[in-house]
């Protein structure tokens, strides 16, 4: 089992980062194998409308940045964490453009798998942010995982998060309903229960 972590923040050791590095210590203690997958600093592309995903095999049509490495990696993976920092009360447009792409060339490479989203802020604007990044996994079908509080942290700068007790005690916790959940759907399948069929999307328009 794998949980790939994705770090929708432009600094490599941030805050964002501190706060996944808390839940991917206790995925290591579940002997749950992970990967943080940096977003970076180099330009992503949003999302055009184009539609040539649909042709494609799991893929977007554009290569010039990281989307269709996380595609892969997202294939590979069993669980996901999806971490932003706040701006504007909102998450990064980073984050944004990554999640709108490759939610939209490969949904069903997310569809039925545990996802979580995680913010980091200075001071407020964390619900909001991840009121957002969770409508991406609901879309999807995928189950929401939860924490013992908002999964937040806060602080200006990574000593700060370190010293957020309470936020760093959500991402552990988090953590560890991760691990739960990934193995409880092991169990699952090992028990012969299959992933539910959705019936298929009608496209509904009251506009005419």
């Amino acid at each position: 089992m794998k949980v790939l972590l994705i770090n929708g923040s432009n600094h490599e050791k941030g805050c964002t980062y501190t706060a996944l590095s808390e839940v991917a210590s206790v995925l290591n203690e579940q002997k749950i194998e992970f990967e943080i997958f940096q977003l970076g600093s180099k330009p992503i592309r949003d999302c055009i409308g184009c539609r040539k995903c649909a042709v494609l095999d799991n893929a977007c049509v554009f290569n010039d940045d990281s989307i269709n490495e996380i595609i892969r990696k997202a294939e590979k993976a069993d669980g996901f964490i999806f971490g932003t920092p706040v701006y504007y009360s909102h998450p990064s447009g980073r984050i944004l453009s990554a999640l709108d792409r490759v939610f939209y060339a490969a949904k069903g490479v997310f569809s039925h798998k545990p996802a979580a989203a995680i913010a980091s802020a200075r001071r407020a604007g964390t619900t909001a942010s991840l009121d957002v990044l969770n409508k991406y996994f609901t879309i999807a079908e995928m189950p929401v995982v939860s924490s013992s509080y908002w999964n937040m942290v806060h602080g200006n700068t990574p000593d700060e998060v370190k010293q957020d007790e309470e936020g760093l005690q959500s991402m552990r916790n988090l953590g560890r309903n991760m691990a739960w959940l990934l193995k409880c759907i092991s169990v699952g399948k090992e028990q012969g229960i299959s992933i539910p069929e959705s019936e298929s999307n009608y496209r509904t328009n009251f506009i005419r």
